[in-house]
């Protein structure tokens, strides 16, 4: 078989800005605003803030005299982030890792990790950390996939449910983060308030090659011997053809300190 396996790669500031401003991206985002419910005056942060796409919002919320704190570990992120909150002097990019985050204790007014958790070494440590941040009363808002509800369509079912157990067991490093969020937070001393779950719904193909990585995951898994290359490409290729149907649970969790 020869059928080219998806798009390249993305740039990771493309594609996290590209998925951020999709239909699904903006929606969630909106109702993890809403909970987070950021005032004037107050200190926000953003852990894994990358290139800066909440940080408009964020210092919306806090109006001219509050403060927003962007970390990130990445200096090209933080680069790409500065270049978008230039004009924004109530926004503050820092560089660090979440497990040690270089804010002063018990600062922070409301927090938000949002698709961050899933990469981390230590999820829990993590939230322990923006326990030791965050004052009494602050509010934290999470939003991680489970990517072990990653459903997509096709007459190959069986390798449909291989590629989503590939990706839970190989491409990503805490696939069923979605579904801890709340035990994790209330384990780190947060008192859980809400708890809401999302179906993101693909049915444009491109889309869903861009921002699920059908195909570069498919090329993964046939060179680790995962599957085997001509049903991979003969699975990849009839996704193509169309109704296309892909979804997978999104997990919101907003604790207070």
């Amino acid at each position: 078989m020869t059928t080219t396996l998806g798009v390249p790669r993305p740039d990771q500031a493309s594609y996290m800005m590209r998925t951020a401003a999709s239909p699904a991206g903006r929606a969630y985002k909106r109702r993890l605003m809403e909970l987070l419910d950021v005032r004037p005056g107050q200190t926000a942060l953003d852990v894994g803030c990358g290139p800066g796409a909440d940080l408009p919002s964020l210092a919306d919320g806090v109006g001219p005299h509050g403060r927003v704190i962007g970390v990130d570990r990445d200096p090209a992120m933080l680069a790409e982030a500065r270049r978008r909150t230039d004009d924004l002097p109530v926004v503050e990019l820092r560089e660090g890792d979440a497990h040690a985050l270089p804010v002063e204790p018990g600062t922070v007014d409301r927090a938000k990790v949002d698709r961050m958790l899933m990469h981390v070494a230590d999820p829990g440590e993590v939230l322990a950390m923006l326990h030791r941040v965050t004052r009494p009363g602050a509010r934290l808002a999470l939003a991680e996939p489970d990517w072990d509800t990653l459903v997509v369509d096709a007459e190959d079912l069986d390798t449909s449910r291989a590629f989503t157990r590939y990706t839970t067991s190989r491409v990503v490093r805490n696939a069923t983060i979605g579904r801890r969020l709340a035990r994790l937070a209330q384990r780190a001393g947060f008192a859980v308030e809400t708890v809401d779950a999302a179906t993101p719904v693909f049915v444009d193909f491109e889309e869903a090659d861009h921002t699920l990585g059908l195909g570069r995951n498919t090329r993964r898994a046939i060179q680790d011997g995962y599957l085997d290359e001509e049903t991979g490409h003969r699975w990849f290729a009839s996704l193509a053809e169309g109704p296309f149907y892909a979804s997978f649970t999104l997990v919101t969790v907003v604790c207070s300190h």
